[in-house]
């Protein structure tokens, strides 16, 4: 089935394409590449089709028979084929296929009903089908007797194992014959090649590891496991087995593959092969649904649901499986009720395409079907025990019929396969892999069968829908990968040349010419294109290895395929011409992709068919024969018709024809020419040209008629960089874009710049110059004198037209000349050519590997020639926690640097010169940027090098020379100039290499001679006019260049000179020229640089001196703001002065001694109207952007389930952390007013934008989502700033007077509380009940009065209510008593959450918040100790109440929690917000907060310790401890003893107070600090300089801070009496002794940071885990998209319709449902296959992040395309777990998708 339509970018799904391939991965089946139905461990095949009721009662036959009776019988039968076929006509029908299964295998109990069926229907076809056959073969128990072969087997060395989808495969690129060569894991691991080069890549499924293969590795063929042992001889293996059983082997493997092959190879639907029709005839039919690839998902279930009347659940159950297995029944009946179905199907799905194939199938024929698939099963499973047994199935298969060719049953399988389903033909390949393939013998054998039928194969899979991997066409890669099997083929029968011929008879468009030419490129075409492809695929297999010895059958066969390749290229030879479009632009856009694409896929081979050629003289000249009669019957329309013209310049003629480019057709596919190019090459390469130069047909050349066709292509590019086409749209630029392109440009670009090299070196270059000249048009120009003043008075885009291509045409000379990194060309080596291509990519800029290999041509193996030059020429820089490895060039090679280098683009061309100057003026260096010396050339293009001196190009470097001396008018460019002055020191570094190596009187080169004394121009020679130039002041940038000349021109007179004094060379006088003009040089920049500075200080002098005029100006402006600057400068080294001086007051941020910070102003502007304002109660609500976020990031219990959000009850925070609220920030601040205009706009945009169109933004308006207006962070609330209140106590009553007075206050509320809800019923109480007696000054009756604007309340309620929201997933109600509760969670669990993060990064406490964070916990700390105001005050009460007697327990409050189920610090914060709104009704005017605030901190750390030392678990150490504990120890003792006594044998004795006390500090540290921040935040304290900084000796100052004494004890032992009854209430809650035994979650103190899972170091040993993975949902079937989910470890199967559930009434994927449980919908996963981190929030939300594995260049393989080994990076995966931790997932998902609206319109849910 086709899903849904081809994917956005990120190839993940879209909307409504709920799944595409069952995970993310191109068009076609859900299943990939072979996925066999699995087979199940111990080998049964799973059934693979219909469902079956239970099997009928077994009666009694069925309970009494027996397997050795029944083979006894057989034996003893004269026919044997019939006995057995009456036994399967009579079972068969009555164990399999039993009619549909109880229940669509939706519920659970339905799917655990089917699960029975198939395992009774399993053991009923092992037991009375398959026992018999084993017993017969074996004659003795099964089980026995295949040990037994398996003992005396010597199996073959072959290795075999068929690859899983999505299992690991590892290549070896130093020593793999080629890259099809690969190692499953344990064979790799067992192999010398893991400590080589290797690639790694997940298998599509069903190739076979090819361990054992000495063809298949040029070294280490062999692992540990498979080395073949010395008595592993040539023999046949079937000799070892005995005669009987052979001869019992053949019948029954004979019989039972027949039976097989006849079942699935009938064409008959109700028709059984005689002998198997059933006793008696049913009218049981089933409707039988096949796959195909032109239907979706969506479009069959929708069918099914009409058809066979179905749940969508049932439909998508039947999809899958029709998708995995090709064929599913629907539906099960008479045939009139299944024909009703199919027809409706049909109907439905004929409407746009062929329809879905369905039949009607008897039941019998459907159930012998089925044993069939199993019975081909069990023969792969029996010959694995014996080699001998698999050579017999191999003779059975192979050995032809009565009807003669092709009449074995292996052929009928083969030529039968595109009719069958696909379960089937997967379980025939896995068979032909088990037998065939691994027989050497008959693998040649099948491999011969297999190539005569090759046409008729291609052509059934051109037909078929199916994909090329569940086609019997893939096998030819295990074939004709093996040199002497291809070539074998290729002798005998002719394969190259039957391939060829295959692939152009399926390209049946051509024109009248005869080349191809390809129609619109639809999806139909661009389908039936892809398939024809797979052929070319098979021809690069034959052609991989190049043969080593040629016999003369092998040259024949070659050169005949050969032959046919040629009539391929000529086909192509032209195609898609182009011809210039004047005036009106191009219509319709010609198709030109499946003409490149074929350009491509050919590229690989025609540079093999040139390595074959390259080993053999007779085949090399042969070919080049070939190949120039193939061009000269290409060209042989070409000059007629032409109008022969007569070129003359500069004193040569030429004769030539008159074509324009710009008028004429032209194609830029040309491979008959490019070949000859490149063979060219090979004759110098090899010499041939040299040594027998009478062989070869050089003297049938025609130079003119050879650089013709080329030419004309580089002048096509050259006119349309000069902007001449623009009119022929697009089509063309891609095409001049991938003639350029790496993928290309070696068949294409390369070979036209050789062909025109090959063309100059016979051609006299005075001649070849003209025509190039007149095809680049240009030829009038150069041509006379007085044309120059008419053309500069000609149109102006005329003038840069002509100058852009004469630009062109003088970088095409450089390149003729220049580009000698051809092995032929010039003098060099492959290695070479790589490093230069290297050099010159490095020149740009550092690259990381990925982008060299990208830059770099890879060969037909994937190897581009990189790793073995890299290292010489650039060093590595390695990558940070972003970013990747880079390399850069090493210095000493920035002179290879060759600035027309011509394979740059012009944007690298100038990114490459800017870089070089700029490093040779940080250098101090002159800028001149002259050609690298070049290599010498080979003979055969020897000649080349006359190009430079010749006439005609003398003329125009005078000419180009002499419009920039005249340089008035718009006649020439700098460019043009700067390749003149190239070519200039091109010439003059070949003739000092040529006066170097040679004597004097041998050197033909005179350069010097002829730019001294001849003069082309008027003014003078080219030396002359140089030297006029370099006086030129508009020339400074090639100043230098030109200087550079002049020294040469000096250098070569002094060596010519010397040379002619003395016959010995020396050189120094030169060198010493060149010395006094480089201290000319020196001195010319000193002077310069100097100039500069000088003027860059009078330009500073004059700004300084405008801005001190400007202050002057603007006086009282500057006057507050430097008195401001002053003050705040003055306070800071006030603070320092007191935080270092040793007098200062300690800072206390809690009770009677706290200090408050001094009354400071705090002005804050608003980011959207600019206006600043202070923060005050009764201003305007100003409020912070805010994201509101539930949270399992501390959750110490993941499986916690959350209760109904109705009734859940968040006043006790568990201390296991499983569910919190977090807040951030990102600290831009605004008006209400203005933030609540901005968040209306948003809502009304959004509102028209779903009008208009439906998509998603990165933020959910409706859930009150936005981003923030500065920063787009995603924000979903507002937090209202308040202003600091300092009310300091008046009082400060003890503990024992505090908790009497906050008792009796209790007591009062209760009575209030219940008088209001008792109401009047009051009065006729009875008086003996006594009212409490209210504290003084309490007044319960009294409303204080809000601080607070109605604009702040507003704001207050605002956050209140989205807390709750969030918190509870419930709708907005403000009237919820929990909504205040909840908000002082999100300040309580952030808090937490921030503590943690410090301790972790090690952070100091205080100081090293970023801003935003500060100031998020600043204004939330104070939003909660003011939220009780907008509450009602009862409420709060109530709330204060139950928490306080947590702490105080009391008989009056029911179900209090037991101190071992409350988490202490959110205990704390709970009961210190909520005291105020108790305090606020005491109108004594002695306010007690302080004290009140202490109380509570002393009352909850004493809980806290009693808490942890319940808890604590302390391993006995043994330690010799002479001195008494300190005092710490002995009260800690003392305090677990007490514990001890009211719990009893629940605690366990310990002895150790040492341990006590640490178990204690280590466990009550987190809260301390909790609290240290909290009060810091509540109360502005300024915290003491000691937790400013990391590091140890905090726990003082954390104590002196929370005014608590260093022992924390004390607080308990100075309360002793009054604590103690407390500490026996706690430990007397039942809850208490029941979670110590075992009854509830313990947990342990420190609370331990959670950290995501740990990693495999090496990648591929979770790809390895992932590739065993079974989808949990359907049977045992391979996962897809295998997912890690990296907080828990759980792997999940994504993105697939099997494991979709429903969460809050919506259908979702296994990732999204997965994070509603484990992350409170935050997940993290790592996509296994394609190394690819997923980040999800909610339903809508996700985007991808680098993964945290590395190759061993610092890069990312996302989508595992490059196949280098991945390992895990620490560093970058502690950063993933630190953006999890600081809860900023939602964040990065956020900026991801604003950034890439791509991300958008993911169907993130269904992941």
């Amino acid at each position: 089935m086709r899903k849904g339509d081809v994917t956005r970018k990120g190839d993940v799904m879209r909307k409504g394409d709920v799944m595409r391939k069952g995970d993310v991965t191109g068009k076609g089946d859900v299943t990939r590449k072979g996925d066999m139905p699995s087979i199940q461990e111990g080998g049964k095949m799973a059934a693979a089709e219909p469902d079956t009721d239970q099997l009928s009662s077994p009666g009694s036959e069925f309970l009494n028979f027996s397997a050795k009776d029944t083979a006894s019988r057989w034996l003893a039968a004269a026919d044997l084929q019939q006995e057995v076929y009456r036994h399967l006509a009579a079972y068969v029908p009555r164990i399999l296929c039993l009619g549909p299964s109880s229940s669509g295998g939706s519920s659970r109990e339905g799917q655990r009903e089917e699960q029975r069926e198939e395992q009774r229907e399993e053991l009923a076809y092992q037991l009375l089908l398959l026992a018999p056959l084993e017993w017969l073969l074996l004659r003795e128990e099964p089980a026995a007797g295949l040990a037994q072969l398996q003992e005396n087997n010597r199996p073959s060395p072959l290795c075999g194992h068929v690859f899983k989808v999505g299992e690991p495969t590892y290549s070896c690129r130093e020593c793999a014959a080629d890259p099809t060569c690969v190692l499953c894991m344990q064979c790799f691991l067992g192999s010398v090649h893991k400590e080589h080069r290797y690639r790694m890549t997940t298998s599509g499924g069903g190739g076979f590891c090819d361990c054992g293969d000495a063809e298949a590795w040029k070294r280490g063929p062999y692992c540990q496991k498979h080395t073949p042992t010395d008595r592993h001889t040539e023999e046949d293996p079937v000799a070892q087995l005995p005669a009987d059983m052979v001869a019992r082997g053949y019948s029954i493997f004979s019989i039972i593959l027949k039976y097989a092959v006849d079942l699935l190879t009938c064409d008959q639907e109700e028709q059984l092969p005689a002998g198997l029709e059933p006793p008696e005839r049913g009218d049981t039919y089933y409707c039988m649904l096949f796959n195909d690839e032109v239907h979706t998902y969506e479009q069959v279930i929708y069918t099914l649901q009409k058809a066979v009347n179905c749940s969508q659940k049932e439909a998508v159950s039947f999809a899958t499986m029709v998708d995995r297995d090709g064929r599913k029944s629907v539906r099960y009946g008479d045939f009139q009720f299944c024909d009703q179905a199919k027809s409706v199907i049909v109907r439905n799905t004929s409407r746009q395409s062929k329809p879905l194939r369905v039949q009607v199938m008897h039941s019998s024929v459907v159930a012998h079907q089925c044993f069939a698939l199993k019975a081909l099963s069990w023969m792969g499973q029996i010959i694995q025990y014996s080699d001998g047994l698999r050579r017999i199935l191999c003779q059975v298969g192979l050995q032809n019929g009565p009807e003669g060719e092709n009449s074995s049953l292996v052929d009928r399988l083969m030529l039968n396969d595109s009719k069958m389903w696909k379960g089937a033909r997967n379980i025939y390949h896995q068979l032909l892999m088990n037998s065939l393939l691994m027989d050497l013998k008959y693998k040649k054998i099948f491999a011969i069968q297999f190539a005569k039928n090759y046409r008729r194969l291609q052509t059934d899979f051109m037909e078929d829908d199916h994909e090329r991997v569940v086609s019997v066409t893939s096998l030819s890669v295990q074939l004709f990968t093996v040199p002497t099997m291809a070539r074998m083929l290729m002798v005998e029968q002719n394969l190259m040349t039957t391939i060829i011929r295959t692939f152009v008879d399926h390209l049946r468009h051509r024109d009248l010419q005869g080349r191809f030419q390809f129609d619109r490129y639809t999806a139909q075409q661009a389908f039936k294109f892809g398939r024809v492809q797979s052929l070319i695929g098979d021809l690069k297999y034959v052609l991989i290895t190049r043969p080593s010895e040629w016999t003369n059958q092998l040259r024949l066969k070659f050169l005949e395929g050969l032959d046919a390749f040629l009539d391929l290229l000529k086909c192509m030879q032209g195609m898609d011409p182009v011809v210039r479009q004047v005036g009106q632009h191009i219509e319709m856009e010609p198709e030109w992709e499946a003409a490149f694409t074929l350009q491509m896929k050919l590229t690989h081979i025609i540079s093999m068919i040139q390595e074959w050629c390259s080993t053999d003289e007779h085949v090399l000249i042969d070919a080049y024969r070939k190949c120039l009669s193939a061009l000269s019957q290409c060209h042989c329309g070409l000059p007629d018709g032409e109008q022969p013209i007569s070129l003359s310049l500069a004193g040569h003629t030429v004769d030539t024809f008159r074509y324009q480019v710009s008028q004429d057709k032209v194609s830029i596919h040309l491979p008959v020419c490019r070949l000859l190019a490149g063979l060219h090459v090979l004759l110098s390469r090899t010499e041939l040209s040299s040594r027998v130069p009478e062989q070869l047909p050089l003297g049938e050349l025609s130079p003119p008629l050879l650089i013709e066709l080329p030419l004309r292509c580089l002048v096509l590019c050259a006119q349309v960089h000069a902007g001449m086409w623009r009119r022929n749209g697009f089509s063309l630029i891609n095409q001049i874009y991938y003639y350029h392109n790496v993928k290309c440009r070696v068949e294409m670009f390369d070979k036209d710049i050789i062909m025109l090299q090959a063309g100059a070196s016979m051609m006299d270059p005075n001649h070849f110059l003209m025509i190039v000249l007149s095809r680049f048009e240009l030829f009038n120009i150069f041509n006379s004198a007085d044309v120059r003043k008419r053309y500069r008075e000609a149109n102006k885009d005329v003038v840069q037209q002509n100058n852009t291509l004469i630009e062109e045409m003088l970088h095409l000379i450089i390149m003729v000349v220049g580009e000698r990194y051809v092995a032929g060309v010039g003098q060099v080596e492959p290695f070479d050519e790589v490093r230069r291509e290297i050099i010159h990519q490095l020149s740009i800029r550092p690259m990381a590997h990925s982008e060299l290999v990208k830059a770099l041509p890879e060969n037909g193996n994937k190897e581009t020639g990189l790793e073995g030059v890299i290292d010489i020429v650039a060093s590595f820089k390695k990558p940070g926690v972003t970013g990747r490895g880079l390399y850069e060039l090493r210095p000493e090679w920035n002179k290879n640097f060759n600035l027309y280098f011509h394979h740059y683009s012009r944007a690298d061309q100038s990114k490459a010169e800017e870089a070089q100057r700029k490093l040779r003026r940080q250098k101090g260096e002159d800028t001149a940027l002259p050609p690298p010396l070049p290599p010498p050339l080979c003979p055969l293009f020897g000649s080349l090098v006359n190009l430079l001196q010749c006439d005609v190009l003398l003329s125009v470097e005078g000419a180009v020379l002499q419009w920039a001396v005249e340089s008035s008018g718009g006649g020439w460019t700098e460019s043009m100039l700067q390749r003149v002055l190239h070519l200039v020191a091109m010439s003059l570094l070949e003739e000092q290499q040529q006066l170097e190596n040679n004597r004097d009187d041998d050197v033909t080169f005179n350069y010097t001679y002829k730019i001294t004394r001849e003069a082309p121009s008027p003014s003078g020679s080219v030396l002359a006019l140089l030297e006029t130039l370099q006086k030129a002041p508009q020339l400074e940038v090639h100043k230098d260049m030109i200087t550079w000349i002049i020294k040469m021109v000096a250098n070569i007179k002094t060596m010519r000179e010397q040379t002619a004094s003395t016959s010995t060379v020396s050189v120094c006088p030169g060198h010493g020229a060149e010395e006094t003009v480089r201290d000319r040089d020196k001195a010319e920049r000193k002077r310069k640089a100097e100039m500069a500075r000088l003027r860059r200080e009078k330009i500073m002098a004059q700004m300084s001196e405008m801005q001190k005029h400007f202050i002057n100006e603007n006086k009282e402006l500057f006057q507050q703001s430097l008195e401001e600057l002053e003050a705040s400068t003055s306070a800071a080294a006030e603070t320092s002065a007191t935080g270092l001086g040793p007098t200062c007051v300690t800072q206390v941020c809690v009770g009677p001694r706290r200090v408050g910070r001094a009354e400071h102003r705090q002005l804050v502007t608003c980011i959207l109207c600019q206006e600043e304002q202070e923060v005050r109660g009764h201003s305007r609500a100003m409020v912070l952007a805010a994201f509101v976020q539930r949270s399992t990031v501390l959750s110490k219990n993941r499986r916690h389930i959350v209760p109904d959000p109705e009734r859940q009850e968040p006043l006790f925070m568990h201390p296991d952390l499983s569910l919190g609220i977090h807040t951030a920030s990102c600290g831009h601040i605004m008006h209400a007013i203005c933030w609540q205009r901005y968040f209306e706009a948003v809502q009304l945009k959004e509102q028209r934008r779903q009008q208009r169109l439906r998509g998603h933004t990165s933020y959910d308006v409706e859930n009150g989502e936005f981003l923030c207006p500065l920063c787009e962070c995603l924000s979903n609330t507002v937090i209202p700033l308040l202003p600091h209140s300092p009310d300091h106590s008046v009082n400060h009553p003890t503990l024992e007077a505090w908790l009497n007075t906050t008792n009796q206050q209790i007591a009062t509320l209760h009575s209030a509380h219940r008088k209001q809800s008792d109401g009047t019923a009051e009065e006729a109480e009875p008086a003996g009940e006594a009212e409490p007696a209210a504290p003084e000054g309490f007044r319960v009756d009294f409303t204080p009065q809000s601080p607070f604007s109605s604009s702040i309340r507003e704001m207050i309620t605002t956050f209140s209510v989205s807390t709750y929201k969030v918190g509870l997933k419930l709708n907005p109600n403000e009237q919820d008593p929990r909504v205040p509760v909840l908000s002082w969670s999100t300040c309580a669990y952030t808090i937490q959450s921030i503590e943690r993060l410090l301790m972790e990064e090690e952070k100091p406490l205080f100081g090293s918040l970023p801003c935003r964070q500060d100031d998020c916990l600043s204004s939330l700390t104070r939003f909660s100790s003011a939220c009780w105001t907008v509450a009602p005050l009862k409420t709060v009460h109530t709330h204060f109440i139950r928490l306080f007697t947590a702490l105080f327990p009391d008989s009056q409050v029911e179900n209090t929690p037991c101190i071992l189920d409350t988490d202490m610090f959110h205990l704390l914060v709970y009961s210190v917000l909520s005291y105020s709104s108790v305090q606020s009704l005491d109108q004594s005017g002695c306010s007690v907060v302080d004290s009140a605030h202490l109380h509570l901190l002393h009352l909850v750390t004493v809980a806290h310790l009693v808490q942890i030392l319940l808890t604590s678990t302390t391993e006995e150490v043994c330690m010799d401890q002479d001195s008494e504990g300190s005092e710490e120890e002995i009260l800690t003792c003392q305090l677990y003893n007490t514990l001890r006594k009211h719990l009893g044998s629940v605690l366990p004795q310990v002895s150790s107070g040492w341990q006590l006390w640490r178990c204690v500090k280590a466990g009550i540290l987190p809260f301390l600090r909790a609290a240290a921040l909290f009060f810091h935040y509540l109360n502005s304290t300024a915290p003491p300089a000691d937790l400013l900084v990391a590091g140890p000796g905090h726990w003082e100052a954390l104590c002196s801070f929370l005014s608590l004494p260093s022992n924390l004890l004390q607080v308990h032992q100075n309360q002793h009496t009054l604590l103690e009854p407390l500490i026996y209430r706690w430990c007397c809650h039942p809850g208490v002794r029941q979670t110590l035994q075992g009854g509830g979650v313990i947990v342990r103190f420190p609370r331990e940071s959670n950290r995501l899972i740990e990693l495999p170091e090496d990648y591929s040993v979770l790809i390895n885990q992932a590739s065993s993975f079974t989808c949990p949902r359907s049977g045992g079937d391979k996962s897809r998209a295998p997912t890690l989910c990296l907080v828990c470890g759980s792997m999940l199967c994504s993105q697939s319709y099997c494991c979709q559930t429903e969460v809050e009434g919506e259908d979702v994927g296994a990732c999204t449902a997965h994070t509603f449980t484990c992350g409170a919908g935050v997940g993290l996963f790592l996509r296994v296959r394609e190394s690819q981190v997923l980040f999800v929030a909610g339903k809508t939300k996700g985007s991808f992040y680098p993964p945290p594995y590395l190759d061993d260049y610092g890069e990312t393989d996302q989508g595992l395309k490059r196949g280098n080994p991945l390992h895990l990076c620490q560093e970058r995966y502690r950063k993933i777990e630190r953006l999890w931790r600081q809860h900023g997932i939602a964040e990065v998902i956020g900026h991801a998708q604003e950034a890439n609206q791509t991300l958008v319109a993911i169907d993130w849910q269904h992941l």
